[in-house]
């Protein structure tokens, strides 16, 4: 390919032999590994390096691991590195994970940044770095290292060179991941689906949600009217009330229960990668779209389409998903042609759809589609009796995982556990009772010493909610200001909205607000 020029800079054709190279990889090479390893070379070659290396990012337990470097000392260490990890707030990858931005250090040892724990282990030594971030659709894969130039100093142009060599290797670990190109990390997708699916069916049925409030009640009775239909349902509720799991017993009680259950969280992606989960594509209908991809509806086919947060989606995507409602048909991104799909739609949200109808943000004809079955799961402040058990479920179920010894939790944190607000519901108490028996070690019982400071102060400091002193009337009194408070502070001062969430007529709500003297 040419030697490098004396300044170091890689000559322009050089240059294009490297994206020849690269995007051949990324085409004919469909194993994730082998692709990797391909680049990985050519950017060693190219660059003149003596190592090049990916480590994927893992936000849910905040490392970053590699899944592949190439070293010319070290091959022998291969396989091991390939499987090392290390914590995401460290070194020089952490620097570039907080700014999002890429770095090059001619000279490690003189940047108080560096982290020599990788070398230590593995018996390398980092002597000069280019280290690029893989982003795609404003998303966070991991890391792009060139270790060691061979030959005088990495310059600048190498950096740009690798920044734009660093989307397309993104996009096509992307595509892997979404493909199931990580083989040799999942093991055979057939068995872990039959896995899967016999281990879902065991937990999710009517009665493996827990609770036995009059709230819960309610809504076990509504499910229990639709769980043999294929009627489009929209649950309601606040983040952390688990609608998915209420989605996931309606799926897995019904007549398809056999056929895929699909869930998708509209807020979380961009408007493009959203209708290409969604409808799919067809191969060469965007940039880095280098096959067929089957997008929601068509892999649940005969099944069920979960849509979380529903209401996020763009005026263009509403209009998209009425057709697939209204026709049962889909047209994959750049395709020309529709396809038949026989999907139940079951969506949720945390919003007030009607009230974003009458505000223009939403659709009024989706709307009514979606709004056939709407089903409102209560948050947790409202259903305050389940809190001991789902407290006792989550406990059993981090004291197995972690082999932690604890069994139950002193009559003052549940207490505790009982008045506090959950503004995050189940989702915020699974947190803290998994938070509680890390910290609880080897005792048996969890005190409230172990509670989140935040708990317990919260309860100390607000004699609404703590109602530890007067009599029982005083003392109802208060909790029934603090709840109107609330509500009208998640309303917006809205007093209808406020009396629907409370469970009152409005005028109801406005002989309580004079009686408390409560102002909006």
């Amino acid at each position: 390919m040419g030697e490098p020029g004396k300044n170091g800079n890689l000559p322009a054709e050089k240059d294009l032999r490297l994206f020849y190279e690269v995007a051949n990889s990324i085409h004919e090479i469909r194993d994730l590994d082998e692709m990797l390893k391909s680049i990985m070379n050519t950017i060693k070659t190219v660059f003149r390096a003596e190592g090049a290396s990916v480590a994927l990012h893992d936000p849910e337990h905040g490392e970053f691991y590699f899944i592949r470097t190439v070293e010319e000392s070290q091959e022998g260490n291969h396989s091991r590195m390939k499987y090392m990890r290390f914590p995401d707030h460290l070194g020089i990858g952490g620097w570039v994970l907080r700014e999002r931005r890429s770095v090059l250090i001619p000279d490690v040892a003189k940047d108080p940044r560096f982290y020599g724990g990788m070398d230590r282990q593995e018996s390398f030594t980092t002597r000069s770095m280019l280290c690029v971030p893989l982003i795609t659709h404003d998303r966070f894969l991991g890391l792009l290292y060139v270790l060691n130039r061979l030959e005088g100093e990495f310059t600048d142009r190498d950096l740009k060179l690798l920044e734009t060599l660093s989307g397309s290797i993104a996009i096509a670990i992307e595509n892997a991941r979404l493909y199931g190109e990580l083989r040799q990390y999942a093991g055979s997708l057939e068995q872990e689906n039959l896995r899967l699916k016999a281990e879902v069916q065991a937990r999710f049925n009517l009665h493996g949600i827990v609770g036995s409030s009059p709230a819960i009640r309610g809504v076990f009775s509504l499910l229990e009217k639709v769980i043999d239909t294929s009627i489009t349902v929209l649950i309601q509720g606040e983040t952390g009330t688990g609608k998915e799991l209420f989605a996931r017993v309606l799926h897995y009680n019904s007549p398809r229960k056999e056929k895929p259950f699909v869930a998708e969280n509209c807020g979380a992606l961009s408007e493009h990668l959203l209708e290409s989960e969604l409808f799919g594509h067809v191969r060469g209908a965007f940039t880095g779209a280098v096959g067929e991809k089957k997008g929601l509806f068509e892999l649940a086919d005969r099944g069920t389409a979960f849509l979380d947060e529903v209401g996020e989606m763009s005026p263009a995507m509403q209009i998209k998903l009425l057709r697939v409602l209204q026709e049962g048909e889909v047209r994959p991104v750049g395709g020309s042609e529709c396809r038949r799909v026989d999907v139940r739609v079951i969506a949720s949200t945390n919003r007030n759809l009607e009230a974003e109808v009458k505000r223009g943000r939403f659709r009024e004809d989706l709307f009514y589609r979606l709004h056939v079955f709407p089903i409102r799961i209560p948050p947790l402040r409202e259903r305050r009796e389940d809190i001991p058990l789902l407290a006792e479920h989550f406990l059993e179920r981090y004291a197995k995982k972690h082999g932690r010894p604890q069994t139950g939790f002193t009559p003052q944190a549940m207490d505790l556990l009982c008045r506090h607000g959950w503004e995050g519901n189940v989702r915020e108490l699974e947190n803290e009772v998994e938070r509680a028996v890390a910290l609880a070690r080897e005792e048996k019982r969890i005190g409230a010493q172990l509670l989140s400071e935040r708990i317990r102060l919260a309860v100390e400091k607000d004699p609404a909610v703590a109602g530890v002193s007067g009599t029982m009337r005083e003392a109802v009194e208060r909790l029934e200001q603090q709840m109107i408070r609330e509500c009208l502070k998640r309303s917006g001062g809205n007093r209808s909205r406020a009396a629907r969430l409370l469970g009152l007529t409005r005028q109801g709500l406005l002989n309580k607000l004079a009686r408390y003297r409560i102002e909006p």
